[in-house]
């Protein structure tokens, strides 16, 4: 949970500079969040993971053009560039690489089926593709204000985000092969005879 919400930290200051101020205000805190975050873990000796260079990358690029430009079209387009960048990521590792990312990211910890693994790769891979464009939708559509944008941006692909991974999860739990080894072992110790 700790890691969570300090990877939400950025974001939660997003909104917070939003509603005192405007969304310049808060790209600008969001910039300068997502530097101090990174400098903080350098500072503590603590592994920056890709996924924070990423987001960083995209945050000062997108961050930095609405600022530059004032023009508020540039920072709504972040979520959908940094979703599609995740889901192109998995798609062409696949594809190109032959590489399951999602079976890298979590094979130590559950053993599955090729098959499962390629599906699961492929779901989240669809996941970050269609969020993006949700979020398009939103920014730009015409059907929706600035603020229920930001709302939308920090609480509704949230909520969106944990929905998935919590119906991953009962998928999952379908497929999941048992280890027989512990199982064995654990029933040798038992044993009295």
């Amino acid at each position: 949970m700790k890691k969570f919400l300090f990877d939400l930290f950025p974001l939660l200051l997003f909104f917070a500079a939003f509603k005192f101020s405007d969304i310049f205000t808060a790209t600008a805190i969001a910039m300068i969040a997502a530097v101090g975050q990174l400098a903080w873990l350098k500072a503590r000796g603590k592994a920056i993971e890709a996924m924070h260079w990423i987001n960083l990358t995209v945050i000062i690029v997108f961050g930095g053009a609405t600022l530059l430009f004032h023009n508020d079209a540039f920072i709504k387009w972040k979520p959908t560039v940094l979703y599609w960048l995740f889901g192109s990521i998995l798609i062409g590792a696949r594809v190109l690489f032959k590489r399951n990312l999602m079976r890298k990211l979590m094979g130590d910890k559950v053993s599955m089926p090729d098959a499962v693994w390629d599906r699961l790769n492929a779901s989240w891979a669809g996941f970050f593709l269609l969020s993006g464009i949700l979020n398009l939708y939103v920014a730009f559509s015409g059907q929706f204000t600035e603020a229920q944008w930001v709302n939308f941006k920090v609480f509704g692909l949230m909520i969106l985000l944990l929905l998935f991974v919590v119906l991953q999860s009962l998928w999952l739990g379908r497929h999941i092969k048992e280890d027989a080894a512990p199982n064995k072992a654990l029933a040798e110790t038992e044993d009295p005879s």
